[in-house]
């Protein structure tokens, strides 16, 4: 039980931290993201405005006049330009271009930084979004470029910037970024669990002492119990008639008393016990159910219930038999003590998806839509005037639950009112 609070503990701890960081993290590289291509989307507008004739003499490849030189920078026209004009342009060589078209986005004309095929610049258009002001990237020739288009009197003009180092750099901070979070989570992973068991020891400790009261108290009821039965079995065979029936009263109670410290007993042992603890092995649980089933008949006969059932022979079910048996026992004595005269008990066992089921089904006033959550609970009685006539306390299907739950199972219980109450347990196959 502990275990599995310490581990809730500790995954809480890491889904909080772990959701933390990836907000940080996409917070810093969106914030990354979006300066990179500030920066790229300023760079594309001086580019293109190297294309201005007022500013610039451009040598250009003409695909209807022919073609000229291709230089590895523009060339700066010295007349009528000053030197505030020339602090603008570029002063080391970039990989970038500029590419005219006519309206229908026809490449008319190209300026490059760099020398390159007349195939490349053809093929860069045809990675652009033909649409007015748009913006993007693509890969070509093994480099990511960023292009924009911007529309002109007689068409489009389209800057092309080489951003692959920007792409890195955007690369790299993501793969720092899962870096960094594997190494913190493996970190946080053991300083979490260290915390995390030692909040849990106090509260371990707690329950451990209460477990250890109940265990001894019901070890001290168990003798004076002994005694008084044994006393009163004596009265009742030397009493006269007249008087034995308030020796039967102290006896039932004596009875009811033994049962209930029994109880307090298996719970405590079951709270505590480990998995390795238990003695598990397979088993037949088909043979079990059937054998149960035999018991109870006459029972089911007495109180003129319907009792039918449909049990997949050859059910082998790996855990501790006794303790399962007990389920189905606890499951089965319930349905008969809610089953009105004149009722039915359906009972099957088949096997589902990675799971053999149990059903018991019996028809009668059914539960409360508000108990049912707190019918596994321990003492929860829904009616408690007719649990005591039944000689129930409301340990049973607590006891049920528990045993389920150490054998990895699910204990679930589905009612209509005053038509039919359904118990389904699945163990693992």
């Amino acid at each position: 039980m502990f275990k599995k609070l310490r581990n809730r503990l500790l995954l809480m701890n890491l889904s909080i931290i772990s959701i933390l960081m990836l907000i940080s993290f996409s917070t810093i590289y969106i914030m990354t993201y979006n300066n990179i291509h500030e920066v790229i989307k300023q760079d594309l507008f001086r580019i293109a405005d190297f294309n201005k004739s007022d500013r610039i003499v451009l040598p250009k490849f003409d695909l209807l006049g022919g073609s000229m030189p291709v230089p590895t920078e523009p060339q700066i026209a010295d007349n009528n330009m000053n030197t505030k004009e020339n602090d603008k342009l570029p002063k080391e060589r970039i990989a970038a271009f500029v590419i005219e078209t006519n309206k229908g986005f026809k490449l008319s004309s190209w300026l490059s930084f760099f020398s390159a095929d007349d195939t490349f610049y053809t093929n860069a258009l045809a990675n652009v979004d033909k649409t007015e002001d748009a913006y993007g990237d693509f890969d070509l020739d093994g480099s990511t470029w960023a292009y924009m288009v911007q529309k002109r009197p007689s068409g489009y003009v389209i800057s092309f910037l080489d951003m692959t180092t920007q792409k890195d750099v955007l690369d790299r901070l993501i793969l720092t970024f899962i870096g960094v979070s594997v190494v913190m989570l493996f970190v946080i992973f053991f300083i979490s669990s260290f915390l995390t068991e030692r909040s849990v020891r106090p509260i371990k400790e707690a329950f451990d002492k209460q477990k250890q009261f109940i265990s001894d108290a019901s070890h001290e009821l168990k003798t004076p119990l002994a005694v008084i039965h044994t006393n009163v079995d004596v009265l009742l065979s030397s009493t006269d008639e007249s008087d034995k029936k308030w020796l039967k009263y102290i006896k039932s109670e004596v009875e009811r008393m033994g049962h209930l410290t029994n109880d307090l007993l298996y719970l405590t042992q079951m709270d505590g016990a480990e998995d390795h603890q238990m003695m598990k092995s397979n088993f037949d649980i088909s043979e079990k159910i059937e054998h149960i089933l035999l018991g109870l008949e006459v029972v089911a006969f007495e109180k003129e219930i319907d009792l039918t059932y449909d049990i997949l022979p050859g059910v082998e079910i790996y855990g501790n038999s006794e303790q399962l048996s007990q389920v189905a026992m606890i499951l089965l004595d319930n349905a008969i003590k809610y089953t009105p005269s004149k009722g039915s008990i359906k009972i099957k066992l088949y096997r589902s998806t990675h799971h053999y089921t149990l059903e018991i089904e019996n028809t009668g006033e059914g539960i409360p839509e508000g108990d049912l959550p707190k019918i596994f609970d321990r003492f929860y009685r829904g009616d408690k005037v007719r649990s005591r006539e039944s000689g129930s306390y409301g340990l049973g299907l607590a006891i049920a639950k528990s045993i389920t739950e150490q054998h990895g199972g699910k204990l679930s219980c589905e009612s209509l009112p005053n038509e039919k109450t359904t118990f389904t347990l699945k163990l693992k196959s």
